[in-house]
């Protein structure tokens, strides 16, 4: 196996959100622009396990100082991006943990966007209000 160079840069995408994530050696510190993962996502508690899903799996979460900064999206997609990122990261590490990403389904990218609003319409899909007299 070659050696990793460090630090190692990963980017993982969800919606309109974009997660450039930093891995260092180091203590096991993990911050989302500059703040833990309690200060960031607040009570939201899917998004908190989302985004611990990538720890779980590779179980060498305190190795790693990891620094993420996300920008676009709301929080679960955040959440979804900083996932993603920390995932291909990982998977940069060692084959193996590599391997157990992609069985976990981390490592795809989630395609799904938000459908564009189209003229005559007030929103995607809907549509105004039809009278017949």
């Amino acid at each position: 196996m070659a050696t990793t160079q460090f630090p190692l840069w990963a980017t993982g995408r969800r919606k309109n959100a974009t997660a450039r994530v930093r891995v260092i050696p180091g203590s096991g510190r993990f911050t989302i622009n500059q703040r833990t993962t309690d200060q960031f996502f607040g009570g939201y508690a899917r998004s908190k396990w989302m985004v611990m899903r990538p720890f779980e799996t590779a179980k060498i979460g305190g190795q790693y100082d990891i620094f993420v900064d996300v920008v676009g999206g709301g929080v679960h997609g955040q959440a979804g991006a900083v996932s993603h990122g920390v995932a291909r990261a990982f998977g940069k590490i060692d084959n193996t943990i590599r391997i157990a990403m992609r069985k976990a389904g981390l490592l795809t990218r989630d395609p799904r966007m938000v459908e564009r609003k189209k003229p005559g319409q007030p929103k995607a899909r809907k549509k105004f209000q039809f009278s017949k007299r």
